[in-house]
């Protein structure tokens, strides 16, 4: 009896000589007094314990494991011996072997709780969300006001799909706790999950409100904003997320992208820059930059942004899809080839393959350059947007308005308001027509104002109600939408008085219906190329996928859409008999001012020589936001007059959709 206790004297004397070293902050000096006494005690666990500590406060967290476990095998129902040796596993991320120390009997058995805590927060990590749940539940049961594990039990539960369930655990931490920002953020998006948008939006809101330095609610509401398709509000949302947080380098990158995706294009380099600054290795800010300079007629500045990636120590595939674009631009097309080669699958992998096509279309290899453009097409297919189910809706929808393009429909139309104070020219044209060049040349011209692919007829058309709603239009719906239509296009461009307006948008060509109603003595200007060379131009032309452009994955479609359109423009003609001057692009690029003077003769133009120089004028004119940004700036070519020959057999299949429009603009097969 004596003995043991002269051994338990002895063990808290070592203790109590160690104690004011590691107070001092000498945890070598304190662990050496203890484990040389190690062999003094019958009860060495408080002795390992304590070293287990100082060695965890050393950084040493696989001393102090060892040392824990020896002291937990001696004192296995010790809970401030679990809970530090639980603390070490998670420090060494070791999670299950936390796990195994945090099990449910010690949980249960912990009055303070905190066994309970870990055990859950760590089963959480592991993604045992519903032992999470369960020992949350236990917690709660025990301390209903734990605001944390309400917060946390929400947390679980959501990941668990029980979203139900999850909301009413966070109203209670919310309850519990109102400024606590992580807690109201987690409720909001967790009301997104289960899909109560207007809920979520709320929420989101008031987080925003009352935390006004946290850009965290604004940057989650901008997510729900664009999952809604209110992209002009998410913009703006966005924009004030970056207001509250300049250096939240993933906000200003999604706001470069979205001043992209809106031809934003001064604001998106600016943002592009900004996260190139604080982040100079991040590859999307690099790929945003170059397709940036090369849409904006900026492509010298593609050679200065690959050398600032490889000194930045980008990773090799990006600096390999920079420097293809590079050398595309330079005409180096085997050295852009061979680039392409070093760039892996998940970097652009669509524009990559739309990038190799072009550059074995220019190498001549059009058998393998059309492997690549249905490989292009494939690979938009695949988005999660359903390009090739649009792309249907929409043929099916210029298929129905050509059915009901009938006489009687025309007759059933009310009067025509008043004559329009002004009224626009429109440029139509299929996609790839020459509709660009055209457009590049018009706006050299000092009375004109062109407008380049603006969506306002598309928004009018949607205000008023679309194709059927045109018949039954009475003046004063002629004449809002008139003045709507010019509320659009001043968001777009300066229009003095006087200045002729040019609309062009190629798809317009199934427009003219609107165009009648809205501007009777609308003159069009119609672009004309062979139809095989359009439809095989538009399979190799990188669109952003509207339900248009998503037409341009596959031949079939682009054919049918074609055949569409030109059904639609010949049905709406016959009714009609809009004014229209045609421009065949063929003798466009063979003698431009042939075939320019007699447009600005119809159109009322003095004759401007400065106009034919279409380059200086693309040059000056800032981004082009069409697929023919890379042709305007170059002198007026014809090699791609007839292109489509290299690629008959596999056109071939489409080519008796395309055969009586062929003869009808007088091209041959």
């Amino acid at each position: 009896m004596n003995q043991a206790s002269t051994a338990a004297r002895t063990s808290r004397e070592i203790l109590a000589a160690a104690m004011p070293r590691a107070q001092a902050g000498d945890f070598a000096g304190a662990q050496a007094i203890v484990e040389a006494g190690l062999g003094q005690a019958d009860d060495p666990a408080p002795l390992h314990a304590f070293i287990g500590m100082l060695c965890a406060r050393r950084g040493a967290l696989a001393d102090a494991a060892t040392h824990l476990d020896q002291a937990l095998r001696l004192r296995p129902d010790d809970v401030t011996i679990a809970c530090n040796r639980i603390a070490v596993a998670i420090d060494l991320k070791d999670h299950e072997g936390a796990l195994e120390v945090a099990t449910l009997a010690r949980a249960q058995a912990d009055p303070s709780l905190r066994i309970a805590r870990y055990r859950a927060f760590v089963a959480q990590e592991l993604g045992r969300f519903d032992e999470a749940a369960e020992t949350y539940d236990f917690v709660l049961a025990r301390a209903p006001d734990d605001f944390e594990s309400w917060n946390n039990l929400g947390n679980a539960r959501s990941a668990l799909g029980d979203f139900d369930g999850a909301i009413a655990a966070l109203e209670r931490a919310v309850a519990l706790d109102r400024r606590a920002a992580p807690t109201r953020l987690n409720h909001a998006l967790t009301l997104r999950s289960a899909g109560r948008a207007e809920a979520a939006e709320a929420a989101l809101r008031d987080a925003a409100r009352d935390f006004p330095a946290d850009a965290r609610p604004l940057h989650e509401l901008y997510v729900l904003l664009k999952e809604l398709g209110r992209h002009a509000e998410a913009l703006e949302t966005l924009e004030a997320a970056a207001a509250r947080d300049g250096d939240d380098m993933v906000v200003q990158l999604k706001l470069a992208i979205e001043y992209g995706l809106v031809m934003d294009a001064d604001k998106a380099e600016v943002a592009y820059r900004r996260v190139l600054a604080g982040r100079p290795q991040e590859h999307l800010a690099y790929l945003g930059l170059a397709i940036h300079y090369e849409h904006a007629n900026r492509e010298d500045e593609l050679a200065p942004l690959v050398e600032l990636a490889a000194a930045n120590a980008i990773d090799g595939g990006t600096l390999n899809f920079l420097s293809a674009l590079e050398h595309r631009r330079a005409k180096r097309f085997e050295a852009a080839l061979a680039c392409l080669d070093q760039v892996p699958e998940d970097i652009e992998p669509e524009r990559t393959a739309h990038l190799r096509a072009t550059l074995l279309d220019r190498l001549g290899r059009s058998d393998a350059a059309f492997e690549w453009i249905e490989e292009a097409g494939r690979r938009h297919a695949a988005h999660a947007s359903d390009p090739l189910g649009r792309a249907a809706e929409l043929r099916a929808e210029v298929r129905g308005e050509i059915g009901r393009m009938t006489p009687e429909w025309a007759r059933s139309w009310t009067p025509d308001a008043a004559p329009a104070a002004a009224t626009p020219v429109f440029l139509l044209g299929f996609p790839r027509s020459g509709t660009t060049l055209l457009d590049t040349i018009l706006m050299g011209h000092p009375q004109t104002v062109v407008l380049e692919e603006k969506p306002t007829l598309l928004v009018i058309d949607q205000e008023i109600g679309g194709f059927d709603a045109l018949a039954g239009m009475d003046a004063d719906a002629i004449e809002a939408a008139r003045a709507r239509y010019f509320e659009e296009v001043a968001r777009h461009v300066d229009l003095a008085p006087g200045q002729m307006l040019v609309d062009k948008s190629p798809l317009y060509l199934y427009k003219l219906p609107l165009i009648r109603r809205l501007f009777p003595e609308a003159r069009i200007i119609l672009s004309l190329r062979h139809p095989c060379d359009v439809l095989l131009s538009c399979l190799m032309s990188n669109f952003r996928l509207n339900r248009a452009m998503s037409n341009f994955l596959r031949p079939e479609d682009a054919a049918e859409l074609y055949d569409l359109s030109f059904r639609h423009w010949e049905a709406a003609q016959a009714l009609f008999g809009m004014p229209a001057h045609r421009i065949v692009y063929e003798q466009l690029v063979a003698d431009v001012e042939a075939e320019v003077r007699p447009l600005f003769d119809w159109l009322g133009l003095d004759w401007t020589p400065e106009a034919l120089d279409h380059t200086r004028t693309a040059r000056s004119r800032g981004l082009i936001t069409t697929a023919s940004y890379s042709q305007v700036t170059e002198p007026i070519y014809t090699r791609s007059a007839g292109r489509w020959q290299a690629y008959r057999e596999h056109l071939r299949p489409v080519l008796p959709i395309l055969e009586p429009w062929v003869e009808r603009f007088g091209y041959s097969l």
